[in-house]
């Protein structure tokens, strides 16, 4: 594990036990669970990835992203519901919102602004540790959730994976490498991201993903992410039979986030 995602984590604990101060577990939970339009306005992340995928066309999670540890502030001029309108009309499937304060510059606030502005099936991004941010994340509007392998032990994986789903939400869990797979394939969910940035280097490569690939059973759906930057990497990984994407940094440096969508896939 990185220092940097040490670091993260470490902050991810003391946010919670923060939070849980504020308002208790149960009490969040019985807000989340008793709210019947709360579950009855989800939105089928992985359902929406596969019709457009069905159709023809590339799944595109596109991701809402002021800011990241490495590379510093990505978008100045950050309106979360302008962003989304333009994802939506160049054809994203899904939205990914960063909602990480203090590593990512993101917010609770910029998830609710992005998904109200459009129709799109919305995962939460941020690092979860623990079932309190699960709950968090259905109650702030949140149709899906990240959970980060190499952040996680199996056990408490599996915990919020089973948490999640037992909430409607759908869990896209990520991973890194072949170790990282092999956790991952445990989990129930189908939606397997494969990160092709380097935790330790923060270099990208699509051979990790490519590299991954042979281990992956059909019925998963694969979804590739970071390092996808121009037509021809999008080409590479559709040639080999991945049709899923989760893009942010090339939209958010773009002028048009959606013009960049519409440039990297049409």
């Amino acid at each position: 594990m990185s220092d940097i995602l040490n670091n993260i984590l470490a902050v991810k604990a003391d946010e919670v036990a923060a939070a849980k101060k504020y308002r208790d577990l149960a009490s969040l939970r019985r807000e989340v669970e008793g709210d019947a339009q709360l579950r009855a306005d989800i939105r089928g992340f992985e359902a929406s990835l596969r019709k457009n995928i069905a159709a023809g066309r590339a799944g595109v999670i596109a991701e809402v992203k002021k800011a990241s540890p490495s590379k510093g502030v990505l978008r100045a001029d950050f309106k979360p519901a302008q962003i989304a309108e333009s994802y939506a009309e160049a054809g994203a499937s899904c939205l990914s919102v960063l909602t990480d304060v203090n590593f990512f510059q993101g917010s609770v606030d910029y998830l609710k602004q992005a998904r109200a502005a459009v129709e799109l099936p919305v995962i939460r991004k941020d690092f979860m540790v623990d079932m309190y941010q699960v709950y968090e994340a259905r109650a702030m509007g949140a149709d899906a959730i990240l959970l980060i392998v190499s952040a996680l032990d199996h056990g408490l994986m599996a915990e919020l994976e089973a948490c999640a789903q037992e909430l409607g939400m759908d869990v896209l869990v990520e991973v890194h490498d072949g170790d990282e797979l092999t956790a991952a394939l445990k989990l129930k969910t189908p939606l397997v991201g494969i990160n092709n940035r380097n935790l330790r280097t923060f270099e990208t490569s699509l051979e990790t993903t490519l590299g991954l690939l042979p281990r992956i059973p059909a019925e998963r759906l694969v979804v590739t992410e970071s390092g996808i930057m121009v037509p021809g990497d999008v080409q590479r990984m559709r040639e080999a039979n991945v049709h899923a994407f989760l893009v942010g940094e090339a939209f958010m440096r773009a002028p048009s986030p959606g013009a960049e969508l519409r440039r990297l896939f049409d």
